[in-house]
C-alpha cells in the first residue's frame, strides 16, 4: 500500500508553517482551545455543539486559542458550505476540556490514512530561566519517525498520534524528521527557534504515501519563570535608548534656543524700523 520510506526523501510538497498563539490566559473556570487542520486537500467547516464555528477551514490552518468554559464539546467536520453537521466527514467526536488547561485539537490522518481527531494537552508549566520547551507531535499518515537536531536523533520511535517534549536552552535547532532508525530526512531540516518562556510545538502532518507531508509550528508564549529582578544597566538596548533620549533632549534645547534667538532678531528689526 505504502511507497517505500526512501521515496519519501524526494517529497514534492514539504512546507513549514509558523502558527503563533498569544500568551495563555487560563482561569479556574475556563480552558484554552486551538484547532489545527492537518487533513491534506480537504477544506472543511467545523461545528461545535451543532453550531458552525469555523467556516472553510483550510489544511495547515490554526484557529484560536478560544477561551471556553470547562466541559465536554461535540466537534464535527463537514464539507464546506454544508447546511448543518448532519453528514460529517469526521465526527462527531467528544472533546472534554478541563479548567486552567491549554489544548490543541488536531484533525489529522491516522497512520493508516483515516481521518481522526486528537486533542492534545499543551504543557504550559513554567520553564527555567534561559530555556524554552519543544514538543513534537506525529499526526501524519506515516510509520514511526525519529526527530533529528543537527542530524542527530533527539527523539526516537515517535508514532502517530503521540508526542514527545524536551526542555532546551534558548537556541535555533535545525530539526528534521526521518524514518525510525535512519537519518535521511523525510521532512526538513527546518530551523526552529527555541525561545525563552515559549512552548514551540512542531507537527508532522499529511501523508507519506501521497507525498504531501508537511510541518506546522505552533508557539505559545508566557511560560517564563518569575523574574529574579528588574533588568538594569547601561549596555545594549538600554544604552542605545538613553543615548537617543539624550540626543533628542539636546536637539530640543538647541531648537528652542534657535527659535528664541530668531524671535529676538525679529523684535529688534521691528523696533529699528519705527
Amino acid at each position: 500500500m505504502r511507497k517505500s520510506l526512501a521515496a519519501g526523501v524526494a517529497l514534492g510538497a514539504i512546507a513549514a508553517v509558523s502558527l503563533i498563539a498569544p500568551a495563555t490566559a487560563l482561569s479556574p473556570t475556563t480552558a484554552d482551545l486551538s484547532v489545527l487542520h492537518g487533513i491534506p486537500d480537504t477544506p472543511v467547516d467545523v461545528y461545535v455543539n451543532g453550531d458552525l464555528t469555523l467556516d472553510d477551514f483550510q489544511p495547515g490552518d490554526l484557529a484560536g486559542p478560544l477561551e471556553l468554559p470547562a466541559g465536554t464539546y461535540e466537534v464535527a467536520l463537514t464539507a464546506p458550505d454544508a447546511a448543518d453537521d448532519s453528514a460529517p466527514i469526521l465526527g462527531p467526536a467528544s472533546v472534554t476540556l478541563e479548567a486552567n488547561t491549554s489544548y490543541t485539537a488536531v484533525a489529522h490522518l491516522s497512520e493508516a490514512g483515516d481521518p481522526t481527531l486528537t486533542p492534545f494537552v499543551n504543557d504550559t508549566s513554567q520553564t527555567a530561566p534561559g530555556q524554552g520547551r519543544l514538543t513534537v507531535r506525529h499526526v501524519a499518515a506515516a510509520p514511526a519517525v525519529d526527530i533529528l537536531a543537527g542530524g542527530t536523533p533527539v527523539i526516537e520511535g515517535l508514532t502517530n498520534p503521540n508526542e514527545s517534549t524536551l526542555n532546551l536552552p534558548v537556541s535555533t535547532v535545525a530539526a528534521s524528521v526521518a524514518a525510525a532508525g535512519t537519518t535521511d530526512p523525510l521532512l526538513g531540516p527546518t530551523d526552529v527557534a527555541i525561545q525563552e518562556g515559549v512552548l514551540t510545538i512542531v507537527y508532522a502532518w499529511g501523508s507519506l504515501e501521497d507525498d504531501n507531508l508537511a510541518l506546522a509550528v505552533q508557539t505559545i508564549s508566557g511560560l517564563h519563570s518569575s523574574p529574579g529582578g528588574v533588568p538594569s544597566g547601561t549596555g545594549g538596548q538600554l544604552a542605545e535608548r538613553d543615548a537617543m533620549m539624550q540626543t533628542l533632549l539636546i536637539g530640543g534645547i538647541l531648537l528652542a534656543a534657535a527659535i528664541a534667538a530668531a524671535s529676538s532678531v525679529v523684535i529688534v528689526r521691528a523696533r529699528n524700523r519705527r
